[in-house]
């Protein structure tokens, strides 16, 4: 049975709740709200662990905070034997327009500190990503208060749409890996 590890960054706690920077959470829950699944506290990380047709699809919120989200990552990789290849990194992205999708193969951090935390314990740039738009609707010198500020009214209205919709990439990089994916989403 293939193993797959869908990793939502965030950060934990009641003052990062409904921020931008923790849409890679919400993608995850939805996803997991999808299959009437909880996520249970363990070791580095909120876990669910759904049964998908022929593959086990671990979702993981780490609880190291974005900085460090790497350990949380290697972690699972290694405890439930998950090559890399099946691995799914979901993140918010400042170069991307709010609510714009894209998804890569491998890359850069691109400055977001939870891809280069993974980069460097993992030792490669090389594992698949979904990256949400935030925009960058904020002036020099304001950037964390953006990221970790809370979405507008009017995005959140938005978002009530767009993430639903989101639960149709996971399902395709699940069933037919992140080439397809990106060839369909992109």
């Amino acid at each position: 049975m293939k193993k797959h590890l869908v990793v939502g960054l965030g950060n934990i706690g009641d003052s990062y709740y409904d921020t931008r920077h923790n849409i890679g959470f919400e993608i995850v829950d939805d996803f997991a709200k999808k299959y009437n699944q909880n996520f249970t506290n363990k070791r580095y990380g909120h876990i669910c662990e759904l049964k998908i047709k022929n593959r086990n699809v671990i979702l993981l919120k780490p609880t190291t905070y974005m900085n460090l989200s790497g350990n949380s990552v290697i972690y699972y990789l290694n405890k439930y034997k998950i090559p890399i290849e099946n691995l799914l990194i979901i993140s918010d992205d400042l170069d991307l327009d709010f609510g714009q999708i894209k998804l890569k193969s491998k890359g850069g951090h691109g400055g977001h500190n939870g891809h280069k935390n993974i980069i460097q314990l993992l030792n490669t740039n090389s594992y698949a990503r979904f990256k949400f738009g935030i925009g960058k609707k904020f002036e020099k010198g304001k950037q964390v208060n953006y990221v970790l500020g809370k979405w507008s009214e009017l995005e959140k209205e938005k978002l009530n749409k767009i993430i639903p919709e989101t639960n149709d990439i996971i399902t395709c990089f699940l069933n037919e890996g992140i080439e397809k994916a990106m060839n369909t989403f992109n």
